[in-house]
């Protein structure tokens, strides 16, 4: 389980994370965000807790500090040696069929298409503060409530399978370890031949290329 608390002086949110069988217990005033977490945890089998709190009476405030605090401790409960990492889901609703694709790795980035202007926000915050890769593709549909929770529906499932357990690593690197080397210790260390370098200090090493 991981927990992540965050406060200023506009909210106070707490967040938990653990493996379970995606229940939600989410106190949060704003009721389509709230529904959207809690669609969150059913379909990725997640269980969250989340407190939240507007000190400020803003609306978007707690929202999208509900995400950053939410991406940070998904990033605190993930071990992305051990998990199959990638993860992708088609989900239909109604008019709405929406694609979503993830990566579980140090790359930050989200391309998304979700209606909701709150939630598209709320859905980048999440991917930046995970440290993910996130790809929401609309690919049709004219009722935003039903693009918006499908989107949330194929996130789930997503990290759903990203979080599968795993027995053998995707990325070509290997472990990646960072030891005390400066910039210029690790020239004077390293060797580099084509795309492949070897930096050693102190016994670490660190190897780098592939994707």
């Amino acid at each position: 389980m991981s927990e992540v608390k965050r406060e200023s002086k506009e909210t106070r949110v707490l967040v938990r994370v653990e493996p379970g069988t995606g229940e939600a217990d989410v106190a949060l005033a704003a009721v389509f965000p709230r529904h959207m977490v809690e669609t969150l945890a059913k379909w990725s089998g997640l269980d969250l807790t989340v407190e939240a709190e507007s000190l400020d009476g803003i609306e978007h405030h707690v929202v999208e500090d509900v995400a950053i605090t939410l991406g940070r401790a998904l990033r605190a409960a993930i071990d992305t040696g051990r998990v199959e990492r990638v993860g992708h889901a088609v989900i239909p609703m109604d008019d709405a069929l929406v694609e979503v694709a993830v990566d579980l790795v140090e790359r930050p980035y989200y391309a998304g298409e979700v209606p909701d202007v709150m939630m598209d926000h709320f859905l980048r915050s999440l991917a930046t503060e995970a440290g993910m890769t996130l790809h929401v593709h609309a690919i049709r549909g004219k009722d935003a409530h039903h693009v918006t929770e499908a989107a949330f529906k194929a996130l789930g499932v997503a990290l759903r399978r990203a979080l599968a357990p795993r027995t053998e690593r995707l990325s070509t690197k290997g472990d990646v370890r960072f030891g005390g080397a400066t910039p210029r210790t690790a020239r004077r260390h390293g060797t580099r031949t084509g795309t492949r370098a070897t930096e050693t200090h102190k016994g670490r090493s660190r190897k780098e290329g592939g994707t």
